[in-house]
């Protein structure tokens, strides 16, 4: 995996080179517990790290982005219409 884009407070943020499942958990047990704070990139080129508070209530997303060389991530299947 390349990177996890964080889409929170309709800002774009990222997180280099960690495992996607140990991050959802980390955001995951965060959100339904107390409060705290995660290290994300901010920005393009040279990234500055910023700070974002996790707690319940707080809406967040994640989105794993692979390197060409990954297997592709799968989509929901569309309903026949």
């Amino acid at each position: 995996m390349k990177r996890i884009d964080v889409l929170y407070d309709g800002a774009l943020y990222s997180i280099g080179r960690e495992d996607y499942d140990a991050v959802k958990a980390a955001i995951t047990s965060a959100a339904t517990g107390s409060a705290t704070w995660i290290t994300v990139n901010h920005g393009e080129g040279r990234a500055q790290p910023a700070e974002l508070l996790i707690g319940p209530g707080i809406p967040i997303a994640i989105l794993p982005i692979t390197q060409d060389d990954d297997a592709p991530a799968t989509s929901p299947s569309t309903p026949d219409r």
